[in-house]
Order: structure tokens, then C-alpha cells, then sequence
């Protein structure tokens, strides 16, 4: 088997691995690309941009049942789940064909096939040897492995992003993102919906009173949200499946015609052989050092989910792409700086976080104070029939500038773009509450959450 040998090798084709590949390329480097899946990476074909078109209609369908009685009749009002994914696909329809087609253009050669290491930087794909001087795993990641009986009989997020017809009755195993945006998304589309959470405390990133409020907005709606119950086992019978669990008094099962996997996911890293490249990595995750780089094998450089340094998103993914790109061509100079990055469930409402949490912030020791406001009386949510909303923002008291910011309802998705702006800025929250905003918009919410 002949090698060919080129200056990078990249595994993945999502944001991150963009992001590396590209510049190095620009830079004159020769470089390829490696993905098994189709091309584009899991936020643009099996994450963030098919899922927000599903929160779109559930959106829409959540709007009109909230005003009904204030202007709107939704009599007879309905997701058509079949028509849904067809909208769906055609959003994301020519993605991995652009993807390959920008490679081609930029002079990036593509493989497609897994991908496994035989020495330090040489990897084998599709019957060929590729030889790199450096190689960066941007791999994404996978579902978490559950160690349970049945767990073969789970399904995907992805294979839920595909479904023709949504079941009558749906289980969600695991409290976290995934769990949470789907089962909200599934309520609204007539489906009776579980989610089972084995901790007390779901969405741990999160802000614990402005999950609360997102708990009971979704038992609210529907959605019956079990904390504290660990699934045993999953079973199939007489054509259903029963999910086995228990709590802190008993045994609990649940019948369901459906059961997806929420509970987490890890890098995808299991099938590259990294222990033939000599790379270190510890359940999973590979051991980087402040500059992205193997801790054992410094040819190797990680980013993305396969990297499991920053928080699992797309921004972050291509924000360490090219932290990587820059410390290859240039020398390692750059670190990741994961202070101020805003976070999102893409629930109804959504819920979003950016910088500290009180626990955090007491945790390093800081002086600050607390606006805690409950805003489901404000214009801007009683205008749109929205009972559950609410922010939580924390104010050095010493230099008056947002430590943390924490909301929940409608438009919170947009507005902690704000509050990252002026925690990135240094603006403080006397020069938010002097700010003229346009009125009546959810921006000019912002003066009085400071």
C-alpha cells in the first residue's frame, strides 16, 4: 500500500475541522480531510440546524396556543410531522455536497471512511495510507454508552431527527440538552412524552432556579419529567417497549412506543487506535495541553467535541479550530479562552446562560450582587401569553461589571448574545441602564436586569 504523504491530516469535516484545515491550506500546506459520515460535522446535518427547524414549528404552534383567547383561534391547528421532515431535509438537503465541493476548491483532498491510526501520525482510510507531519482529530463526538440491559432498543438524536412518523409515546433517557429541546419539541406535536433523569438536578450547567421554572413549564405542557430515577433496563414486549427504572422509594416502568437516548455524549474517538499513535487519553478524551496539543504524541492536535476542553458547541468547536490553525502555522502562542461563552436549550421558552453561576462565582471568592427578577408579569412575556420567564444576573461589586447572566423566555436565546457582548466590552451595568433602546423590543428588557 502506497503512503501519501502531506503536511495535514484532519479527521472530521464539521466546524472545527474547517476551521484547521482551511488557513493551513490557505497557508500553502498540503492538507486532507477525513470523515466516515457525510460531510459537514453534526451541527449543520444531524444537530443545531435540523433541530431548530423542528423548535420553529413547535414555536409556532406554542405561540398560537398561548394567545388563544387573547385575538388567535387555533382550532384544528397541527404539526404534520411527514411534511416537517420534509421541510427539514430540504434545509440541509445540499450541505455535504457544498462542504466536499469547498474542499475540492480549496485544493483539500477528501476521504471518505472511518479512519484508525497504524503509527504516530499515519492513518489508514479506505484502502489508502495517509502520512501527515501533523494530523488534528476534530472527530465530533457519539452517544455516551449507558451500560444497560436493552440499550440497543434506544434510539439516536439522529435517528430522531429522522423519523417519518413520530410515536404516540416517547421516553427520553438522560436530563440534558437533548432530552429536553426534542421532548418539548415532540409535546407540541401530540406525542405523550417522559423524560427520566437519574440525578435531582437536570441541566447542570444551568442556572438551578431558572431550571426549575423550566421543569414546571414542561410538566405544564405535557411532558412528565422524572428526576431522581435511574432507567434499568429496557425491554421490548408485545410490540412496545418497556423502560425499567428506579427511584429513592421504588420500582418504576414506563410503556412507550419509543426510546431516545439523551444522556449525554462523549468524543468519537474509540475506533481511531489511538494508542497505536502513542496519544494519552483517559475515558475517552484525549489529554491536550494548554495549547490544544497531545500531552504524548505533540504531532497530534485536537479540536472540537473530540477535544472536550471547551463546552460542546459549534462556536467553540470553530473558535478551537482555529486557535489550532494559528499554533500550527505559527507555534504554539494561543490558548482557548472559555470565560464568556453564551449556552442555549432550545426549549419553549429557551433557556440561556452566559458566565458565572452564583455557586461559581461564590466558589472564586467574588463580591457581587444578584438580580433575581421573575419577568413572566413584564409587557414583554404577558404580551405573548408567557407564564414561565425570569433572569438572574450577577454584578461585581467592585467594578460593577456582569459576572454572569442567566434567562429564561421568549427571545433569551437572543438576548444572552447581549450580555456576552458586554461582558466581552467590560460594559458595566450603569452603562447598560443608561443605554436608550428601541421600545417596545425584548433588548430594552436588559436596562432593568441589570
Amino acid at each position: 500500500m502506497a503512503t501519501r504523504r502531506l503536511d495535514l491530516v484532519v479527521i472530521g469535516t464539521g466546524s472545527a475541522a474547517s476551521s484547521v484545515a482551511m488557513p493551513c491550506r490557505k497557508a500553502g500546506w498540503t492538507v486532507a480531510v477525513i470523515d466516515e459520515l457525510p460531510f459537514g460535522g453534526t451541527c449543520a446535518l444531524r444537530g443545531c440546524d435540523p433541530k431548530k427547524v423542528l423548535v420553529g414549528n413547535a414555536e409556532a404552534i406554542e405561540w398560537a396556543r398561548r394567545l388563544r383567547g387573547k385575538g388567535i383561534r387555533d382550532e384544528g391547528l397541527h404539526i404534520d410531522w411527514p411534511e416537517l421532515m420534509r421541510f427539514k431535509r430540504s434545509m440541509i438537503a445540499e450541505v455535504s455536497e457544498q462542504k466536499e465541493e469547498s474542499f475540492r476548491n480549496a485544493g483539500i483532498e477528501a476521504f471518505h471512511g472511518p479512519a484508525r491510526f497504524t503509527d504516530r501520525t499515519t492513518l489508514e482510510v479506505a484502502g489508502q495510507r495517509l502520512e501527515g507531519r501533523h494530523v488534528v482529530i476534530a472527530s465530533g463526538a457519539r452517544p455516551a454508552t449507558l451500560g444497560i440491559a436493552g440499550e440497543e432498543l434506544l434510539i439516536t438524536s439522529t435517528q430522531f431527527l429522522e423519523l417519518e412518523e413520530l410515536p404516540r409515546r416517547i421516553v427520553f433517557v438522560g436530563g440534558g440538552f437533548i432530552s429536553f429541546e426534542f421532548a418539548h419539541v415532540a409535546v407540541r406535536a401530540g406525542a405523550q412524552v417522559t423524560i427520566v433523569h437519574r440525578g435531582h438536578r437536570p441541566l447542570s450547567l444551568f442556572d438551578p432556579d431558572l431550571v426549575d421554572r423550566l421543569i414546571d413549564k414542561s410538566r405544564t405542557v405535557g411532558i412528565d419529567v422524572r428526576l431522581g430515577t435511574s432507567v434499568t433496563r429496557v425491554e421490548r414486549a408485545e410490540g412496545r417497549l418497556i423502560v425499567h427504572g428506579r427511584d429513592d422509594q421504588k420500582e418504576t416502568r414506563i410503556e412507550a412506543d419509543l426510546v431516545v437516548h439523551g444522556a449525554g455524549r462523549v468524543p468519537a474517538v474509540d475506533d481511531l487506535d489511538l494508542q497505536a499513535a502513542g496519544i494519552d487519553a483517559a475515558y475517552g478524551r484525549i489529554k491536550l495541553n494548554e495549547f490544544m496539543q497531545s500531552v504524548s504524541n505533540p504531532a497530534v492536535y485536537a479540536a472540537g467535541d473530540a477535544a472536550s476542553l471547551g463546552p460542546a458547541l459549534t462556536p467553540v468547536a470553530g473558535y478551537e479550530g482555529r486557535l489550532v490553525a494559528a499554533n500550527l502555522l505559527e507555534g504554539n502562542h494561543l490558548r482557548p479562552d472559555y470565560s464568556v461563552i453564551p449556552n442555549v436549550v432550545f426549549t419553549i421558552p429557551p433557556l440561556a446562560s452566559v458566565g458565572l453561576t452564583e455557586v461559581a462565582a461564590r466558589q472564586r471568592g467574588l463580591r457581587f450582587r444578584t438580580n433575581f427578577v421573575d419577568t413572566s408579569s413584564w409587557y414583554s412575556s404577558m404580551r405573548v401569553g408567557e407564564t414561565h420567564s425570569g433572569s438572574k444576573v450577577l454584578i461585581d461589586e467592585q467594578t460593577d461589571r456582569i459576572l454572569g447572566a442567566h434567562l429564561l423566555g421568549p427571545a433569551a436565546e437572543e438576548m444572552i448574545n447581549l450580555f456576552a457582548m458586554a461582558m466581552r466590552s467590560g460594559t458595566t451595568s450603569a452603562q447598560i441602564k443608561e443605554m436608550l433602546f428601541a421600545y417596545p423590543t425584548h433588548g430594552s428588557d436588559l436596562a432593568y436586569m441589570v
